[in-house]
């Protein structure tokens, strides 16, 4: 009962052999190797696109350093409240580019164009104030909704009319494609998106992200800035090889998918008991549910694993996040203790 987050999932048994198989022989050093060569021909051929991409070990790194790259270190990076970059990274995408977080309100962790203006039309005082100069979204939001192609382009239309630039973090944005069964870039360079960084770790990796350039001007100096940061893998073969068998024959999408589709089984079980309330409509591989908290400290005693996202007196909102390793089996398990201890609550 592993509803934890899909970081603790593990590494998809063909990543664990594409390791195995790059782990042969010698190769060059500092991203020199083909393995890392053609993970980023690989991620150009997905989004079919021009674009510069650069792997690196973390997605706070991914985060930090795209950013970096996007803003003046007097800018600022609009973002949600509820944005990983701005709750959950230690003050990295402040301390690699040196501008100031300005989070916003949105409901389920979306901006809107709306919210994003009215929050522009407060910047009047010219010097005195930082100089927008990014809008970060995540897609898919921290509470698992989308952003659709559509809306991609609202907000990336009122980002560059103020003369910003959009960045997605896209730690989860497998589950947003396979949700949204769009293209690719249809939530990317075509929808005016100029950075993203795209997680594979989440998703099957062992620790595989990109940062990837739409705007391939704002790549020119970022491997400095990707060796400054310590991000430049000496053995970096070793990530390559990981993106590579993430991509081929589509397994990026494959484990999206089931991740996705556990969540919606889970979402319609939890459905059935009374006491329980879906808290989000169901999107990709979240499943926010209210529980009440007699229960849920019945299931925690049981060995349930799930992170706490609310809590009220007697009731507390439960994150139960699906992976590629979810199996229906492990569901039924969670479902059968709801059962045994529905009387508790």
């Amino acid at each position: 009962m592993h509803f934890l987050s899909d970081n603790t999932a593990g590494v998809h048994p063909d990543i664990l052999e594409a390791i195995q198989q790059a782990n042969v022989g010698h190769a060059p050093s500092y991203g020199a190797d083909g393995f890392t060569e053609e993970a980023e021909k690989l991620l150009e051929r997905l989004f079919e696109t021009d674009l510069r991409a650069y792997l690196v070990a973390t997605g706070t790194a991914a985060n930090a350093l795209a950013l970096a790259a996007m803003t003046p270190p007097y800018g600022g990076i609009l973002c949600h409240e509820e944005a990983h970059i701005n709750t959950d990274e230690c003050g990295a995408p402040e301390f690699f580019t040196g501008a100031k977080l300005i989070p916003l309100p949105g409901e389920h962790g979306k901006l809107t164009p709306e919210a994003v203006r009215e929050r522009l039309a407060r910047f009047a005082h010219g010097e005195h104030q930082v100089k927008p100069a990014v809008l970060s979204i995540t897609n898919p939001t921290e509470w698992g909704v989308l952003y659709t192609p559509e809306e991609v382009r609202a907000l990336a239309a009122v980002a560059h009319e103020h003369d910003m630039l959009l960045h997605v973090d896209g730690a989860r944005f497998a589950n947003a494609v396979a949700a949204l069964n769009c293209h690719p870039d249809d939530l990317a360079g075509r929808a005016g998106v100029d950075a993203l960084s795209l997680g594979a770790t989440k998703n099957g990796a062992m620790m595989g992200e990109a940062v990837l350039f739409f705007d391939t001007a704002l790549a020119v100096e970022f491997p400095r800035r990707r060796k400054r940061a310590g991000q430049l893998v000496s053995k970096s073969r070793f990530l390559g090889a990981q993106v590579v068998a993430w991509l081929e024959d589509d397994l990026w999408l494959e484990l999206a998918l089931h991740a996705n589709a556990m969540a919606r089984l889970l979402a319609a079980r939890l459905d059935d008991f009374d006491m329980i309330d879906i808290a989000v409509p169901v999107q990709t591989n979240m499943v926010f549910a209210w529980l009440p908290r007699k229960l849920h400290e019945a299931l925690v005693e049981e060995g349930a694993e799930y992170h706490c996202w609310r809590e009220e007196e007697n009731r507390v909102l439960a994150r139960l996040v699906c992976s590629w390793q979810t199996t229906e089996e492990e569901i039924e398990a969670f479902i059968t203790a709801i059962t045994a201890h529905a009387h508790t609550a």
